[in-house]
């Protein structure tokens, strides 16, 4: 683990600040949704938001269900949106009637979640709500509505805690900045 610390320039968040904010968030989700009946579906974007999803559903105080959807628009090994999105798996849960939380790692330029938001609505949901773990709004190329959100970053490349760089770091319980000579061979 401390051969991948070693290749961040700078950490931004460490493992005590992340259970700290998902705590919050999951309290204000659970404060939300106290007086609505209709389930709540958790909808994680695999594979980055798997970490930050597994420890928010343990903070939310109500009966929660999980799915994952496999949506890109990277290539392997890109920094860059290609701005293409495609869904490489979709849900195994009908959504018709049900509260549905979409679940992201980070969000930077809104066209995945723009279209997925419109997706769940297209689909039934009785409501549509996103949670992010990051927030890069200096990346933004469509305006989405984000209802949970756990820091705003810088336009930097990140990495830990479920995100990664060609599969590599996701693993990390902190999220820092990768250092530019790893991604820009």
């Amino acid at each position: 683990m401390n051969d991948l610390l070693n290749d961040l320039e700078k950490i931004l968040f460490t493992e005590d600040d992340l259970k700290k904010r998902v705590r919050e968030l999951g309290e204000s989700i659970s404060e939300d949704f106290k007086e609505d009946s209709a389930p709540i579906l958790l909808v994680g974007i695999l594979k980055g938001a798997s970490f930050f999803l597994a420890d928010l559903a343990r903070e939310i105080n109500l009966p929660t269900e999980i799915d994952f959807m496999s949506v890109s628009s990277y290539g392997r090994g890109k920094v860059k949106s290609t701005g293409v999105v495609k869904i490489l798996k979709d849900l195994d849960e009908d959504i018709e009637g049900k509260n549905v939380i979409i679940v992201e790692d980070l969000i930077d330029s809104g066209l995945t979640l723009s279209y997925l938001r419109d997706m769940m609505v297209r689909r039934g949901a009785k409501r549509v709500k996103i949670a992010t773990l990051l927030n890069k709004k200096a990346k933004r190329k469509k305006e989405v509505n984000i209802d949970y959100e756990g820091f705003e970053v810088p336009d930097d490349f990140i990495v830990g805690y479920g995100i990664d760089y060609s599969e590599k770091y996701r693993n990390l319980k902190v999220v820092g900045y990768l250092k530019k000579e790893i991604y820009s061979k």
